[in-house]
């Protein structure tokens, strides 16, 4: 099947990139067609249950929830995130050279009440130059009812939030929570194909899924700049593919993330 048959290819319009740069995110509507939506709900379901069983309280959040370098399983995940419409508003945000930085879905099953409190994406994963992206493509409606997102819109004017963790925290993966007014929170509700994109400083969260009979289901992309480094780690390259322009770093240049 051809890329034009599963997945919507446009610019960002002038007024939707001053919308960004003020509040920090946007809602891309459609950017999956709904044979996009089917082929990749197929290959994601197919990875999630051969590695993951049913939601349990007693194990993690990254047990429970996450399921890293899809794209190594999920063909069309692959061309999505390495040659899909999201590469073009990348080129937008972040400028000429870009790179994949993550890849992996993001579920709350049903019966998955466990919240997720405020963070900054950057806080996981520390990038610099500050302009990495995250986006949320949703493989299913997602509302209050079952978990959708919550942000606050020009949170990400703030900058880097630092949070002190221990050793042990560290090594338990434990969530990185920073202090947010929930007042000023807003629902990210979408519909299946739509994709969410924002700021690498962007303050979110979600709630429980508390849906009886529904998932809420996304995929979790990210990209940076070519020549980002990880801050964390002695300032060394973040590994990821090539998906445009060029690198000063070899090791990115020569990198293939292939399944």
């Amino acid at each position: 099947m051809k890329k034009d048959d599963l997945f919507n290819y446009r610019k960002l319009t002038k007024e939707e990139l001053a919308s960004y740069n003020e509040n920090g995110f946007l809602i891309i509507k459609g950017i999956l067609k709904q044979e996009g939506i089917d082929q990749m709900r197929k290959e994601c379901m197919a990875a999630w249950e051969k590695e993951k069983e049913g939601f349990d309280p007693n194990k993690s959040w990254l047990q429970n929830s996450l399921l890293v370098n899809i794209h190594h399983q999920a063909p069309t995940v692959r061309d999505y995130y390495f040659e899909g419409p999201l590469i073009g508003v990348a080129n937008q945000l972040i400028g000429p050279n870009v790179k994949g930085a993550t890849s992996q879905l993001t579920f709350k099953m049903k019966g998955n009440t466990k919240p997720f409190g405020w963070h900054q994406d950057n806080g996981y994963g520390e990038l610099e130059p500050y302009n990495a992206l995250t986006t949320l493509t949703a493989l299913d409606d997602t509302d209050r009812g079952n978990g959708c997102l919550w942000l606050i819109p020009g949170s990400h004017k703030q900058g880097q939030i630092r949070v002190e963790q221990d050793e042990a925290q560290k090594k338990s993966q434990s969530e990185i929570v920073v202090d947010a007014d929930d007042s000023l929170a807003v629902p990210m509700e979408m519909k299946a194909g739509d994709s969410l994109i924002f700021n690498c400083w962007m303050l979110h969260k979600s709630d429980g899924n508390y849906s009886t009979d529904r998932d809420r289901r996304i995929l979790f992309l990210r990209y940076a700049d070519a020549d980002a480094i990880e801050v964390y780690n002695n300032g060394k390259p973040r590994l990821g593919r090539l998906v445009s322009g060029n690198t000063r770093f070899d090791e990115v240049r020569t990198f293939e993330a292939t399944i």
